[in-house]
C-alpha cells in the first residue's frame, strides 16, 4: 500500500498529514476552515483515499496561509507516496455533473506543475472560506506534487457546487491517474525515461 506522512511547521501554520493512496475513503480533516474540511472530506472519499489531515493557522491574520499550506502538504503526500512514479496511469481526467453545475479537471503527474484554474465565483465566501483561495489551494498542490491541473467549471448557478464539483472531479482524476496499470509495473509512463 502507498502512504505518506508528512509534518510543515512554519511561522504561519503547522499541519500534520496522512495519506494512503489505496484507502477506503477514510477521512479525519480539521483545518478551522469548516468549508475546507467538507471538500477535503468529500475529496478523500470520492478518490477513495484515507486521508488525515490536521492544521492549525493564523487564521485571525487571514485563511491565506491555512489554505495554501494544506495544499502544499497534500501534494508533498502525494509526491512521497506515489515515489518513483513507476506503473502509473499518471493523466487521468473527470467531468461531473452537480445539479446545475458541470465541471471538468484533467491533471497529469508528470512531474512539471502548472495551473490553469477557472470557477466562475463571484461570491468573496462560501460557507466560512474566502472564496478566491481555492486556487491557491491548488496551487500549492500542483506546486508540490509535480503535477500539472487544469480545473474548470463550464456552467452553474450555486457557488457551492462549483467548488464541490472541482473537488470530486480533482478526486476522480487523480484516483485514475494515481492508480497502476499492471503490463507497464516496472516502467515510467514517459518515453524519456525520466519524470
Amino acid at each position: 500500500m502507498r502512504g505518506a506522512t508528512v509534518e510543515r511547521v512554519t511561522k504561519e501554520t503547522q499541519i500534520r498529514g496522512t495519506l494512503r493512496i489505496e484507502g477506503r475513503g477514510k477521512y479525519q480533516i480539521a483545518t478551522g476552515i469548516r468549508f475546507l474540511d467538507h471538500m477535503l472530506e468529500l475529496f478523500a472519499k470520492h478518490g477513495g483515499f484515507d486521508l488525515t489531515l490536521r492544521a492549525t493557522g493564523d487564521l485571525d491574520v487571514d485563511q491565506h496561509h491555512t489554505v495554501e499550506d494544506v495544499g502544499i502538504v497534500l501534494g508533498q503526500l502525494f509526491a512521497q507516496a506515489l515515489g518513483d512514479r513507476k506503473g502509473i496511469n499518471r493523466a487521468g481526467y473527470f467531468v461531473l455533473p452537480m445539479d446545475e453545475t458541470l465541471a471538468v479537471v484533467a491533471l497529469d503527474l508528470g512531474g512539471r506543475p502548472a495551473l490553469v484554474y477557472k470557477d466562475l465565483l463571484r461570491v468573496r465566501l462560501v460557507g466560512d472560506l474566502q472564496a478566491e483561495l481555492v486556487e491557491d489551494f491548488f496551487g500549492g498542490f500542483v506546486n508540490h506534487a509535480g503535477a500539472n491541473l487544469h480545473a474548470r467549471v463550464l456552467y452553474g448557478r450555486s457557488s457551492h457546487h462549483k467548488i464541490e464539483a472541482i473537488f470530486k472531479c480533482f478526486a476522480r482524476a487523480l484516483k485514475y491517474a494515481c492508480s497502476k496499470d499492471a503490463r507497464l509495473k516496472d516502467q515510467l509512463p514517459s518515453t524519456k525515461g525520466l519524470l
